[in-house]
């Protein structure tokens, strides 16, 4: 709908009697309009795919400030003290990012993260690792 009437715009302002345009347009022109015209609908469908790559693209950026400690993707080295977070499941890690917000949970500098996160983020982060395939 949004593009219909921005087309209806274009018309206006270009082509005052839009009408009349078209019916002595040569029928070339008239097939290159309506192909622009198709390409703008198109191009409507085409940002719900664009807007939920950026929500995607969000999760994850938000998600990368873990893998200084925690590793690429989440994945730590084998051996390392410190856990993956990639596979674990939402309501666990919600759970302990709760506690070192809080103190409940003793840590070497989690607490000091969490704390300079919101809600919103930690559950970003959250749904980003539990989806996340190990």
């Amino acid at each position: 709908m949004k593009c219909f009437v921005f087309i209806l715009l274009l018309t206006d302002l270009y082509i005052p009697d839009f009408a009349e345009h078209i019916m002595v347009t040569p029928p070339r022109t008239f097939l290159r309009l309506a192909a622009f015209a198709l390409s703008l609908i198109a191009g409507g469908a085409s940002s719900a795919h664009a807007q939920q790559s950026a929500e995607t693209l969000h999760q994850r950026a938000t998600a990368a400030m873990c893998s200084n400690c925690h590793g690429t993707e989440g994945r730590t080295v084998e051996g390392s003290a410190i856990p993956s977070l990639v596979g674990m499941p939402k309501d666990y890690m919600l759970l302990q990012m709760k506690a070192f917000k809080d103190g409940s949970r003793p840590a070497t500098v989690m607490h000091q993260i969490t704390k300079g996160l919101t809600d919103a983020q930690v559950n970003t982060i959250a749904n980003y690792y539990a989806n996340t395939k190990r």
